[in-house]
């Protein structure tokens, strides 16, 4: 609506604005009401992944020396098991960090714009990443434990990430509306910066 009509009243005396929020009083409590129950149970779940990438992190497969030295370390799979497993500590505590920040939000109808979806999808994606690079880190720790031949690690590889596109699909609207968030973002970063620096 045009800025010039904002602080125009209706018959009863209200602004848009206050007419909006008592029209939707009960949407914006039932909004809430989500937003938190979601929150709230994928914090949970990322707070199981990262208990799971941390305690990964100090039984490293197949067990230590007398130093302790972990005894599989030349092989590149544990290479690679110890990259996922961080990455996935490190996924899994930024999407608990990102979930407790909309938990901590006062939720008005002004953050249901644009910051608690940002919020919410990235919260998403993180943990989504986290449960992949949690799925390769389990993968590599079976393949280093028992020896198999190519054609059944590869068949394992496979079988372990069946669950990543399920997942992928499933939420794929949810990714759809987390990519807008971001042009929006980065349109907004260019705008600020042409403002500070122009060409």
């Amino acid at each position: 609506m045009p800025p010039h009509f904002i602080m125009h009243h209706n018959h009863k005396g209200l602004t848009a604005e206050e007419l909006f929020n008592s029209e939707h009083a009960k949407l914006l409590q039932s909004a809430q009401e989500w937003m938190k129950g979601t929150a709230q149970s994928c914090s949970t779940v990322a707070a199981l992944v990262a208990t799971v990438a941390y305690a990964a992190a100090y039984t490293a497969p197949g067990g230590y020396d007398s130093n302790g030295i972990p005894l599989l370390r030349d092989s590149a799979y544990f290479v690679t098991f110890a990259i996922t497993d961080t990455v996935s500590l490190i996924s899994s505590l930024a999407s608990l960090v990102t979930f407790l920040s909309i938990l901590t939000s006062p939720f008005e109808y002004q953050d249901f714009y644009r910051p608690l979806p940002f919020r919410l999808h990235l919260g998403f994606t993180l943990l989504f990443f986290s449960l992949v690079t949690t799925i390769l880190t389990f993968t590599d720790s079976v393949v280093l434990l028992i020896h198999l031949k190519k054609w059944t690690m590869s068949l394992i590889y496979v079988v372990a990430c069946l669950p990543v596109p399920v997942v992928g699909l499933m939420q794929f609207p949810l990714y759809k509306g987390f990519s807008q968030g971001l042009k929006y973002t980065f349109k907004k970063i260019r705008k600020i910066k042409f403002s500070i620096c122009p060409a």
